[in-house]
């Protein structure tokens, strides 16, 4: 193989591909970049067996065709060095060749053949649903995906499509984040797609690819990248049953406002909110007697009577970071029970904390 390409277009590829590598042991073939010429472009893969990601590249000029791998990690390196411009990418026997002007890197390869084989298109179903919508609500709920939960279906984003209706969710236990839609659906499907993979789906897709399914993967394809990652296999709990069904109190309340003071008195996670007819009191609950944080803000608050609750302020910034609007929904009921954080469809029900 013997190929020119650019050296822009090239370094940003690899660097899309650096979380899909095994870091951990360069013996092994997924820690490598899979190079193979394609008529005018330039295939590249990478796996560690759980994703794996695709993409193809313009061919400048090509000599000779051909296939290899070379370790991900250290091809990255090589190629941020170069100067923008034009750079030869060559094989020669068990060797794989950087060049560019009078600068030459070699580096050693592993046999191509070996390298992971790819799912194919044919054995999955397209999933028909919006795909701006899709990355809106993976994001929202991202923050609160577990990542080290021993029921492993918790580490994930859940995809729960029904007939008249599809909800993205997640949990870490202390919260649940739900993003529901009203919609007549064709597909009935429930995937948990892990957080590693929602990560990367996020950094590398924005609204326009095509998703397919089976009963182990997905896949997301666009004109330039194809990614696909093993889905988590086991039963979500039943979230719904979580969701309180009424409350005694709904009050609409200034993000900006209610955000600032919340960071004013977060010396620690935990916060304890007062909230009075025509007031809102914020403290901070640590251990240590010696550290106290307190403010307050005047605001109609329209409520009858007190109520207190304490929760884990990320949880509520977390639902801050994800929403435009101005202002959001507070829902309660008493000060031991579930409360709920809303803008439009995408709620956050929070475990109270007890003090």
């Amino acid at each position: 193989m013997k190929l020119i390409v650019n050296k822009s277009v090239l370094e940003i590829t690899l660097m899309n591909f650096q979380a899909f590598l095994d870091k951990k042991d360069s013996s092994q073939i997924t820690s490598h970049i899979y190079f193979e010429s394609l008529d005018s472009k330039l295939l590249l893969r990478a796996t560690d067996y759980e994703i794996g990601i695709e993409a193809k590249i313009d061919i400048i000029k090509k000599e000779s065709e051909g296939n290899a791998t070379v370790n991900g990690r250290i091809i990255l390196d090589i190629v941020k060095k170069l100067e923008d411009g034009e750079i030869i990418l060559e094989t020669d026997n068990d060797f794989f060749y950087i060049k560019q002007g009078r600068t030459k890197y070699k580096e050693s390869m592993f046999n191509a053949a070996e390298f992971p084989i790819f799912p194919k298109m044919t054995d999955y179903t397209k999933l028909n649903i919006d795909t701006s919508k899709f990355i809106t609500s993976i994001k929202k709920i991202n923050p609160a995906i577990e990542t080290t939960n021993q029921k492993m279906e918790l580490n994930g984003a859940f995809l729960d499509i029904k007939d008249y209706s599809y909800n993205f969710v997640a949990t870490d236990t202390r919260r649940l984040a739900v993003v529901k839609y009203e919609t007549q659906s064709v597909d009935n499907l429930s995937i948990i797609i892990p957080k590693k993979a929602t990560i990367e789906i996020l950094k590398l897709f924005y609204d326009e690819f095509e998703i397919y399914y089976n009963q182990s993967q997905i896949i997301i394809k666009t004109e330039q990248y194809m990614f696909f990652t093993k889905l988590i296999n086991g039963k979500y709990p039943d979230y719904e049953k979580i969701i309180p069904k009424t409350f005694k109190n709904e009050i609409k309340l200034p993000k900006d406002i209610i955000e600032k003071s919340i960071k004013k008195v977060n010396l620690c996670s935990n916060i304890k909110i007062t909230i009075k007819p025509k007031e809102i009191f914020f403290e901070a609950i640590s251990d240590e007697s010696s550290r106290t944080a307190n403010t307050q803000i005047e605001l109609d608050t329209q409520i009858q009577s007190d109520i207190t609750i304490g929760a884990n302020s990320k949880y509520i910034l977390d639902f801050f970071s994800q929403i435009e609007d101005s202002e959001f929904l507070l829902c309660l009921n008493d000060s031991n029970n579930p409360f709920v954080l809303k803008d439009k469809n995408f709620s956050t029900i929070v475990m109270p904390i007890i003090f």
